[in-house]
């Protein structure tokens, strides 16, 4: 079972409109105890995200650029000129950042561990088919998965890959899982299916690491020219 962003993101969402003023986004953060908000249009659509960083340009700038006398060089100026932006901005839609870094309820938790390192986000804005707030799935969302019982881990590993998922007998195998390392154990009758068990094994939810101590009767491994 490859378990999906639906299964473990947080539904209880609160969210912020395009209008919202600076001072309302920064209490919805502080109430809610979040560090950022989803900011949604009038029909639940995410047009983009709010965080506390947004938030704090403009103490940030205000401390930086507008002390008396004081004129940052022009390179600073123009690499900074997107973060002065929302240092001056008043509503969310001045702060967020957009567009939103989202994913659909279908993805999976590798998929969205994935989008998070590649987009350098702490959290994934999920959404339907058109475009609206469904959900919100973090970082410690996806550790979730890695807190599944032994004997869960264990018993989808005999029921759902070695019965169902590997087309070879498996009778011969062990399965033993402790803090969610596996250990694989017993005979095969190929080398290429015990292979292709290990593989398989690596890809259930909750599992840390494999043992490989598969022995097989055949070693069907190919042979490359000029070995």
């Amino acid at each position: 079972m490859r378990t999906k962003v639906s299964d473990i993101m947080t539904t209880d969402v609160v969210s912020v409109t395009p209008a919202t003023p600076f001072k309302d986004v920064a209490e919805t953060l502080i109430a809610n105890a979040v560090s950022a908000v989803p900011v949604v249009d009038r029909d639940g659509r995410v047009v983009g995200v709010v965080s506390e960083a947004d938030l704090l340009r403009k103490e940030e700038f205000r401390e930086q650029y507008y002390r008396e006398g004081y004129k940052p060089p022009l390179k600073v100026r123009l690499r900074h000129r997107d973060a002065r932006d929302k240092a001056a901005g008043d509503t969310a839609a001045d702060l967020m950042t957009a567009p939103a870094v989202t994913v659909p309820t279908s993805a999976t938790v590798t998929q969205a561990a994935r989008i998070m390192d590649e987009r350098d986000v702490k959290r994934l804005v999920v959404v339907d088919a058109e475009g609206r707030l469904i959900g919100i799935v973090s970082r410690h969302d996806l550790l979730k998965v890695f807190v599944r019982d032994d004997a869960d881990i264990a018993r989808e590993i005999r029921e759902q890959v070695l019965e169902r998922e590997l087309w070879a007998e498996t009778s011969g195998v062990r399965v033993e899982v402790i803090h969610g390392v596996v250990t694989l154990g017993g005979r095969m009758d190929r080398r290429s299916e015990a292979g292709l068990a290990v593989r398989l094994v690596r890809r259930v939810n909750g599992v840390v690491d494999v043992v490989d101590e598969l022995t097989w009767a055949e070693d069907d491994a190919p042979v490359w020219a000029g070995q």
